[in-house]
């Protein structure tokens, strides 16, 4: 899915000099590096401050945390999502309350949303899933008009932009009070072991979390917050700050690898290729994510592995129906596209390495097996 030892082989001569830096610095926790990472990350996304910590997940832990929630608000986000972004809202004993999403974007419906919305509603998450922006734009309007917290995961859409009706573009994860974002490995940023950041704008907020990354410290030993031990090593805020200078070029590659398999499949009876909605810089794809519709999805995973073509599934259960959150209250029935997506969705490889010719032969192949 895909080509990290490619990416790798573009880069290695920077990424072994940052390394170099890195040893001889021997300041391997909060050192230079992790400062120069953060100063280039606010450079680009045009926001006041990074915060850097462990990963995506605890990037969004900690928003929340920041927040000052109290346990039973409840928290709205999307059903069709990884299940990261509602675990951390049972961790802190908040109430996970899922809604339904488009079936075109796959983001949440910001219509769903102001309809779930109750006395104890404290703030929405909006996923910008396989890196297309969500509907940003509403979904301030609607937590401004109901004073709720607005916390983006921009874990699949780091380098998206978002613009409005006025005009004005802005990077996903920038836009509400605090965004969240993972830099796994296959990420279209990504370190090579875990790493994840948060973003704001919010002074206050900002001094809170970096309290809360480093075990609630400002001074060592003194311990101002509740916080949490999410610090980003310097090896990978190393690698960062090589692959930084490259997402732009790592995330057009993904939406040219996108337009060619777009052109390759789209018009077939059984299968809806991507929409990006608004500008063509709202997606990055982290994905490439088709619905085979009235065919064998399951028949065209079996086939694509025997050509040795590796393809994902996300998601194939919805969080409603994950054992861990399952909620007698809730209905399947209030989740009618989410229900028909989880049975269609299929991932074809997307990554900056991709060739002309191997997006063809995947192509070929998927339409070998939906005419057979």
């Amino acid at each position: 899915m895909v080509d990290l030892k490619g990416q790798y082989e573009f880069i290695k001569d920077e990424v072994a000099t940052a390394f170099d830096q890195v040893m001889v610095q021997t300041a391997f926790i909060n050192g230079p590096m992790v400062a120069a990472f953060q100063k280039d990350l606010e450079r680009y996304l045009a926001v006041k401050h990074v915060i850097p910590c462990a990963n995506g997940t605890d990037a969004l832990q900690l928003a929340l945390m920041a927040l000052g929630l109290q346990p039973g608000d409840e928290v709205i986000t999307a059903d069709f999502t990884f299940a990261a972004t509602v675990e951390v809202i049972a961790l802190l004993q908040l109430k996970p309350v899922l809604v339904d999403v488009d079936p075109v974007s796959f983001n949440i419906l910001p219509a769903a949303v102001e309809q779930a919305i109750t006395s104890k509603t404290k703030a929405i998450i909006p996923v910008h899933l396989f890196g297309q922006s969500a509907e940003m734009e509403q979904l301030l309007d609607i937590a401004a008009r109901h004073q709720l917290f607005l916390v983006e995961d921009t874990a699949q859409a780091i380098g998206a932009n978002y613009t409005f009706s006025s005009g004005k573009v802005a990077k996903a994860g920038t836009l509400g009070h605090i965004g969240a974002t993972s830099f796994f490995p296959s990420k279209n940023l990504g370190a090579y072991g875990d790493g994840g950041a948060l973003f704001t704008n919010d002074d206050t907020l900002a001094h809170r979390l970096r309290g809360m990354v480093n075990h609630g410290m400002y001074e060592r030993y003194y311990h101002d917050v509740v916080g949490v031990n999410s610090r980003l090593d310097a090896l990978q805020a190393a690698v960062l700050k090589v692959k930084l200078q490259y997402l732009d070029f790592y995330n057009e590659r993904r939406k040219e690898a996108a337009l060619r398999y777009t052109r390759l499949l789209q018009g077939h009876p059984n299968i809806i290729t991507p929409k990006v909605i608004g500008a063509c810089d709202s997606h990055v794809f982290h994905q490439y994510t088709l619905r085979i519709v009235n065919h064998d999805r399951e028949g065209l995973v079996e086939y694509l592995n025997v050509h040795d073509i590796p393809c994902g599934v996300y998601y194939p259960v919805p969080l409603h129906a994950q054992k861990a959150y399952i909620d007698p209250e809730v209905d399947s029935e209030q989740f009618p596209i989410t229900n028909q997506l989880v049975k269609e969705v299929i991932s074809l490889p997307m990554h900056s390495e991709l060739e002309l010719e191997q997006i063809n032969y995947i192509a070929e192949k998927v339409l070998a097996y939906l005419n057979a």
